[in-house]
């Protein structure tokens, strides 16, 4: 998984929308590009760099294609995104033991 591959994907609002479809379980190309105003081939482009991206993939059964979310890729750029901020399980860790070993400051 590229970071920054996952974050150029999920640049565009209908490919944030196409993911957050996907999360309720598989759709068709065709199901899906009806939610949007855009031609054909855009949609196409939107599946292309969310399929280069690894966040989807798609299965072919003769003319349909039916789209998947791979949420482990998602999970981890998540995970990714989270560690490069600092918010991992070891960084909340070391600040709330910091934050718990100082004495609080007297009140005026």
């Amino acid at each position: 998984m590229k970071l920054a591959e996952v974050l150029k994907a999920l640049n565009h609002p209908i490919r944030r929308d196409i993911i957050a479809r996907l999360k309720d379980g598989p759709a068709t190309a065709g199901g899906l590009a009806k939610a949007y105003q855009v031609s054909k081939p855009t949609m196409s482009t939107h599946f292309s760099v969310l399929k280069e991206a690894d966040l989807i993939r798609g299965e072919r059964d003769g003319v349909t294609i039916t789209y998947h979310l791979n949420a482990t890729v998602a999970e981890e750029a998540m995970s990714a995104l989270m560690d490069l901020l600092g918010h991992n399980d070891a960084a909340a860790s070391k600040s709330s033991s910091a934050s718990n070993s100082r004495k609080p400051e007297p009140s005026p």
